[in-house]
């Protein structure tokens, strides 16, 4: 599964870098998230995540209102999997991007995802005989 840890991105990057690129790197990110679950979660009949911005775009955001309810239940989902508490989020994420604040959802959503990927890698670790 290669090093999770790697998956971690800096919060202030992601919401920076989402403003200064009037959204794009919001869909980049909408997109490298979505896969990174679906292949921790072991998820391969799951929406690609360029499906998801292709439907997002699509449907002028109502898809993307649908993907954060069910981005929160697999990031739950993908906490089970690494054996840590689990923090289920999707109503909030839910009610954030109704109200317009999807860049806040996607701060707490990659703080979220920093802690597993820093879990996960750790249990990995823990569990590999040769790991180093």
């Amino acid at each position: 599964m290669g090093n999770l840890a790697m998956n971690k991105k800096s919060i202030a990057a992601v919401i920076i870098l989402s403003i200064v690129t009037c959204g794009i790197y919001y869909f980049i990110w909408m997109a490298s998230t979505t896969n990174q679950l679906k292949m921790y979660n072991e998820d391969y009949n799951g929406t690609s995540g360029g499906m998801v911005v292709l439907l997002s775009i699509i449907t002028c955001g109502i898809y993307g209102m649908y993907w954060w309810y069910q981005i929160a239940k697999k990031v739950t989902l993908a906490q089970q999997k690494a054996g840590m508490p689990t923090n289920d989020n999707s109503i909030l994420y839910l009610i954030l991007a109704i109200f317009g604040f999807g860049i806040i959802g996607s701060a707490i959503l990659q703080s979220d995802l920093n802690n597993l990927w820093d879990y996960a890698s750790m249990n990995t670790a823990n569990n590999n005989p040769y790991a180093q």
